[in-house]
């Protein structure tokens, strides 16, 4: 893909974006309430895919062994991550509170479908949410995003599917609905189905009409209202997503957290590892505007991550991740990627030539 199709950050740093409302996670720790907790994790699963909304520029390939940690004592918490396999593409990444309070773990494998004039991104992976002072694990799955006119039109992303987050612990205790790119409302079981029966429109629905539909035309992008969500009575709002910064659309569309993703210091540079995002060459020649060097540069190492795969394969030798491992998931057997730990121990030995 040319490299004016990209935004100067890489899928690590997008995954990174799940922290911007960690504020979420501390308060749903506050409760004492396990319903108010579960409705706080729900509100967090739903915030992440937020700040996707009008982000068209896709974010860089990992490259084989590239990390990326993001500390942020004003949100409490810290992370790392990982580009654990290049085919499949899986990153995983592991957070943890700076007061010991949570650990948030998980890896995502996008699954593309081409549609004819759209893309479908099936994120495969299982997310993992443990509050430790109560001893509780939720785990949930990404929604489906898909990008509309890819062939004609002006780009837009919409965000569908069932989002089941499980507390392993609990029954059906309350209902949730919102939009994505709004808001997060809950309320009792019994209220939320009356008023489901007023609502014609379903996933289903609207997945099938994407599928089917062979006009050349583009597909129309929704214009969000100022309130565009009904709210039935006695409802509560968990969650409203924040405004954007005012230069938002010359800068890629992005949120004041992913603004700050590439910012680097002398002192921070000093102790990162080599393989971190923030010293990728294309990603920060594209964020000085340097196009042509950032798709010089994309190019080349692309280039060199093929050459080196095809050294490994001459060797036989297995490609060996730094800092996470295979294993099951440990609340739903699921296949998953697990911290190995030791990455804030900062003793960085060995590590790959990817840049």
């Amino acid at each position: 893909m040319p490299v004016i199709f990209n935004e100067p950050l890489s899928f690590l740093q997008r995954l990174t974006e799940y922290m911007e409302h960690t504020y979420l996670i501390h308060k749903a720790s506050s409760f004492a309430d396990p319903v108010e907790r579960m409705q706080c994790v729900a509100a967090f699963a739903v915030s992440a895919v937020a700040s996707q909304w009008e982000r068209t520029g896709k974010p860089f390939n990992p490259l084989l062994g590239e990390t990326y940690e993001l500390v942020r004592d004003d949100l409490g918490f810290r992370l790392i991550s990982e580009q654990v396999s290049h085919h499949p593409p899986i990153s995983a990444f592991h957070a943890e509170g700076l007061n010991n309070d949570f650990i948030f773990h998980g890896s995502i494998y996008p699954k593309l479908k081409f549609w004819g004039k759209s893309v479908e991104a099936e994120p495969k992976g299982t997310i993992t949410l443990e509050l430790l002072e109560h001893n509780e694990a939720y785990t949930w799955t990404n929604p489906t995003c898909c990008v509309h006119n890819i062939i004609v039109g002006k780009l837009w992303i919409e965000q569908y599917g069932n989002v089941e987050i499980i507390n392993h612990n609990k029954r059906k205790l309350c209902a949730l609905y919102g939009k994505w790119t709004e808001c997060l409302y809950s309320v009792d079981p019994a209220t939320f189905d009356a008023y489901k029966k007023n609502d014609k429109k379903t996933t289903e629905e609207k997945k099938n009409s994407k599928q089917t539909s062979s006009s050349e035309e583009s597909d129309e992008m929704p214009v969000p209202d100022s309130e565009s969500v009904f709210i039935i009575p006695g409802s509560v709002l968990l969650w409203r997503i924040a405004p954007r910064p005012p230069n938002s659309a010359q800068m890629y569309n992005f949120t004041s957290f992913a603004m700050v993703l590439n910012e680097v210091d002398k002192e921070m540079e000093s102790v990162i590892p080599k393989t971190d995002c923030r010293l990728r060459p294309d990603i920060r020649a594209m964020e000085n505007g340097e196009i042509d060097q950032a798709s010089e540069e994309k190019k080349r190492l692309e280039e060199k991550q093929r050459a080196a795969r095809k050294n490994r394969s001459k060797s036989e030798e297995d490609w060996k991740t730094r800092w996470f491992h295979q294993g099951p998931n440990p609340y739903n057997g699921a296949q998953d990627w697990i911290y190995s730990g030791s990455y804030w121990d900062r003793n960085y030995f060995n590590l790959p030539d990817i840049y």
